[in-house]
């Protein structure tokens, strides 16, 4: 809800609250809840005028040019809500539960007074010494009661916190229980080797481990859970919500007989898991219980309904971004879901993806399609919405990102072309003109390329595209402008070229990738690239925490040519068994073309699934072999695992191999993308025209993967011969 209107009628033309420096009145307060509004209000008077309000904590009757901040009494102003006024001949700030009054003087201070926070302790404030007020009447509420995204200033900086009016799971989830709670609340290491029956029962065998699902038929896990939830209650005084929801990954729930008729009986896997929820919400019907419905369960049940305390929060994770969630075949397939569940809940939390995980700094333009889901989601039933941008320091525009999510949570109304260009306009001064060009460019390129925008994306992937050599020229001539228009002013300098390290990085990774380099500008750029990211905190390049320093020193081990001493370099490579699709377009050459892949398994790469294969790496002629190397890709988040072994042979005559040597490769569960080298050197040079070289995949997932019990992939991108 949001409501705006001005009062008819007034004794008052305006009020006055600072007159040539000085206070004109005081700020008054009786309830501790608003606190922290009346510390906010007197802060920023006392910046923008120099003068400073004395406070009264009083129940006490007001004067002109006084400020009164109360709880609201007014049924109209919801939670989080306000109510500003001056109709009194004083300013009134009302506040609703929670934060009301305080985000009542953030948005006086913002509208009225011209002040505005930008980022982590990045602000504007005017100066000025008369502070005046015209007449005005307005309540707000937020569209979400609960709304919530990411960046880097939420831990470090609370008045950006507040001013963003964004909330944490901490505020909301009891005992820090929120999403992939079941290993927290059943853990495996307790129960999973004793208790195998309290997990998930698929492919002939249950699946006890961190990563796995419950048997949520199971009557001992009803009352094992339940016990759990009342002991993190019973510690956790004042907090009413937790989350009871599956653990990370695919295609793991239970299929045991009871499990699976539950769920053949609602037509949906959500089915078993709103029966355990329910049971839960009788149990303890004054508190809420947030679920998932999340990949296997996104679709809600035909016939059973969720308790009015059972919070669903429905994600979009499988969605393409570079159109409305309406606009597309897997957004009108979120949108079933999303109809569905809105039909039999009202008490519906909506995670909205907007990041890119695989490269948190490679451009990500979907801010056009930020409105459209947020009314969606609103006119949804949907009461809750995490906006999930990643928000990393030195990320995509990372401020502008929580700055625009977090307006249109509170009003999806708002006019986001005025947002974005106050936005740019206020944190990039002169250089905000030149930024909206390449925001608004930039957007318009994704949709004429009709190429996907995807959360596991690349940059090599829009290369021909939004990121052609055309486009990228344009857009650096944009930043160079950019800079030049604020070289004076060092921190709005530093703004620019923090958000051009996105455009940066994806020209380093597209450069890669092409078979004619110009070393010397690609050493020039690895060196600009790195050393921005050293002094603007860049930690990380994606969700799995690869540093860019780690990056640019692998880019320079891995991607700057070499002298080519690879003797295998276009030799012909066939497979026991064939290149799945698309793999086996490129199958033929990428494993001796002497480009190795990148993180993103986009290019490169190839793979197989769920099986060990053979391949034959044919030299042509016998040659002098001193060495044999492959590269493997260890990328947990796209279920790429190294494989359990690699077994290398020779032979002359392509019948009769020899020199057989195994390599085993350890279990390795880090989440960082990682390469994985299997060298071979032989004790002295043999002589041999053909290379075998025997790939053992560890073809399942295992317990503490989320893809426990499933098929994974091995994947490698270069065959080396020395």
């Amino acid at each position: 809800m949001f409501v705006a209107a001005a009062a008819a009628v007034s004794a008052y033309a305006q009020t006055t609250l600072v007159d040539g420096g000085r206070a004109v009145g005081r700020i008054i307060y009786s309830d501790s809840s608003d606190v922290q509004a009346v510390r906010v209000l007197q802060d920023f008077v006392e910046r923008i005028s120099g003068a400073h309000i004395p406070v009264v904590a009083a129940d006490m009757a007001p004067a002109k040019g006084d400020v009164v901040i109360r709880p609201a009494t007014d049924a109209a102003v919801k939670e989080d809500g306000f109510r500003l006024s001056t109709a009194p001949g004083y300013l009134l700030i009302e506040g609703g539960k929670g934060k009301g009054s305080a985000y009542g003087v953030v948005t006086l201070l913002e509208r009225y007074l011209g002040c505005n926070y930008w980022g982590e302790n990045e602000y504007t404030v005017p100066s000025m010494s008369t502070i005046e007020l015209p007449l005005l009447d307005v309540v707000e509420n937020p569209a979400f009661r609960y709304r919530q995204s990411q960046n880097y200033a939420l831990g470090t900086d609370p008045m950006y916190r507040l001013w963003r009016r964004l909330e944490e799971p901490s505020d909301e989830f009891a005992g820090g229980l929120w999403v992939h709670t079941f290993d927290k609340l059943l853990p495996s290491k307790v129960y999973g080797e004793a208790h195998p029956e309290y997990y998930a029962y698929f492919g002939g065998k249950r699946h006890p481990g961190k990563a796995s699902q419950w048997c949520l038929t199971n009557d001992e896990v009803f009352e094992i859970v339940a016990a759990r939830i009342d002991s993190i209650f019973k510690a956790n005084p004042g907090r009413t919500m937790i989350s009871v929801s599956q653990n990370d990954g695919n295609y793991t729930n239970c299929t045991c007989p009871s499990c699976k008729e539950i769920d053949e009986r609602e037509g949906a896997l959500s089915g078993s898991v709103i029966h355990f929820l329910n049971r839960l919400a009788d149990r303890f019907p004054d508190k809420q219980f947030s679920t998932l419905a999340y990949l296997y369960t996104m679709h809600p049940p035909k016939h059973v309904k969720p308790r009015p305390n059972v919070n669903i929060m429905l994600c979009d994770i499988d969605c393409y971004r570079e159109v409305p969630l309406t606009d597309n075949a897997s957004g009108r397939d979120f949108m079933k879901a999303l109809e569905g569940w809105s039909k039999i809940s009202d008490n519906i939390f909506v995670w909205d993806y907007g990041i890119n995980f695989d490269g948190t700094t490679t451009p990500f333009p979907n801010f056009h399609i930020m409105q459209p889901n947020i009314r969606t989601f609103r006119d949804h039933n949907v009461k809750m919405h995490f906006s999930q941008i990643a928000g990393y320091r030195g990320g995509d525009m990372s401020e502008l990102r929580t700055y625009m999510v977090s307006k249109l949570m509170w009003n999806p109304e708002a006019d986001t072309d005025s947002l974005m260009r106050t936005f740019v306009n206020g944190y990039y001064g002169d250089a905000g003109p030149y930024i909206y060009q390449y925001l608004k460019l930039m957007e318009g390129a994704l949709l004429g390329s009709r190429v996907p925008l995807w959360i596991y994306d690349s940059p090599v992937t829009h290369k021909n595209g939004m990121l052609n050599p055309i486009l990228r020229r344009t857009y650096n001539d944009l930043f160079d402008k950019a800079e030049r228009a604020v070289e004076a002013d060092s921190a709005l300098l530093a703004r620019v070229q923090r958000s051009r390290l996105s455009l940066q990085y994806s020209e380093l990774e597209i450069a890669r990738t092409e078979p004619e380099k110009d070393v010397a500008d690609l050493k020039a750029k690895l060196d600009t690239f790195e050393e921005r990211s050293r002094r603007f905190g860049l930690k990380s390049v994606n969700e799995r925490n690869n540093s860019p320093i780690e990056y640019c020193k692998l880019y320079r081990e891995r991607y700057l040519p070499k002298p080519n001493t690879n003797i295998a370099a276009g030799a012909k490579v066939t497979f026991s068994t064939p290149l799945p699709s698309p793999y086996d377009r490129i199958g033929q050459t990428a494993l001796t073309d002497g480009l190795f892949g990148g993180a993103t398994y986009k290019d490169s790469w190839v793979g197989w699934e769920g099986i060990d294969v053979t391949i034959t790496v044919d030299l042509g002629e016998v040659k002098e072999i001193r060495s044999i190397d492959t590269d493997f890709l260890h990328q947990l988040g796209a279920w790429i695992l190294q494989p359990l072994s690699v077994i290398y042979s020779v032979s002359d005559n392509g019948k009769k191999y020899t020199g057989t040597k195994r390599y085993a490769l350890p279990d390795d569960p880090d989440p960082k993308v990682k390469f994985v080298n299997v060298l071979h050197e032989f004790d002295k040079p043999v002589r041999a025209r053909y290379i075998k070289i025997d790939v053992e995949g560890t073809k399942q997932c295992p317990h503490w993967h989320y893809g426990v019990g499933n098929p994974c992939w091995f994947f490698l991108d270069e065959i080396t011969v020395n």
